[in-house]
């Protein structure tokens, strides 16, 4: 008979690739931990929740701002006062001039100078997206648009055109209250604020991981075909 090939269980190397590990003994391999899991390139949703509503605050305090601006450059609407009868008439003193088409005007532009920067403003302090930043920013230009509205409207002259007219007397000019000709002014600043911020991010935001280049390369079968 010959003797068997294998050495007794004391003789065997100690590194013996067949051995299998000693109970209790646990592989050491260096594990590699995957990025881009939820939590691990964000802030949190907490942080981006506190970070939206700084935002929508900060932005709609700027409000006061364009509110200011615009009860400073918008045109004055000329008005006179008349008696016809035992009743005061008001009516436009240059009826084919364009003052009221230029408050609109004025607005809309401040609106979105206004919008844009408050985009920069942000992606410069943020430097990222999200959605409640992006909402924030958004909802606080709307309101911002509001608020220099009503500013606007409280600091002009008063909407009771009739007691402006006995006031000065008849027959004598004084400006018309400042009022949009179109609600729709107010968009342009939320407008112009999402479409510099959202640009801005796109264009210089940070990019998300490729997946495959955390893992690896990529396998490829025999031939050098990439596998599924």
């Amino acid at each position: 008979m010959t003797a068997p090939l294998t050495p007794p269980p004391h003789e065997r190397p100690p590194h013996d690739g067949w051995q299998p590990p000693a109970a209790g003994h646990e592989d050491h391999a260096p594990h590699h931990p995957v990025h881009g899991g939820y939590g691990q390139d964000g802030p949190g949703l907490r942080t981006e929740l506190v970070e939206g509503l700084v935002t929508l605050v900060a932005v709609t305090v700027g409000g006061v701002l364009l509110g200011l601006l615009w009860w400073w450059l918008a045109p004055h609407v000329p008005l006179v006062g008349e008696v016809s009868g035992k009743s005061w008439v008001v009516y436009l003193k240059d009826s084919e001039g364009e003052q009221a088409i230029g408050v609109d005007g004025t607005f809309t532009l401040l609106g979105l100078a206004f919008g844009a920067l408050s985009g920069l403003v942000v992606f410069l302090a943020r430097r990222r997206g999200g959605v409640p930043l992006t909402v924030g920013l958004g909802v606080g230009a709307l309101l911002a648009g509001l608020v220099a509205w009503r500013l606007g409207v409280w600091l002009g002259p008063t909407e009771d055109v009739i007691a402006h007219a006995k006031d000065v007397g008849k027959g004598v000019t004084f400006s018309a209250p400042l009022k949009l000709g179109t609600m729709g002014a107010l968009l342009a600043a939320p407008l112009a604020a999402l479409l510099v911020h959202l640009g801005l991010t796109a264009l210089f935001g940070p990019r998300d991981p490729d997946p495959y280049d955390e893992i690896g390369p990529h396998p490829k079968d025999p031939y050098g075909a990439p596998l599924p």
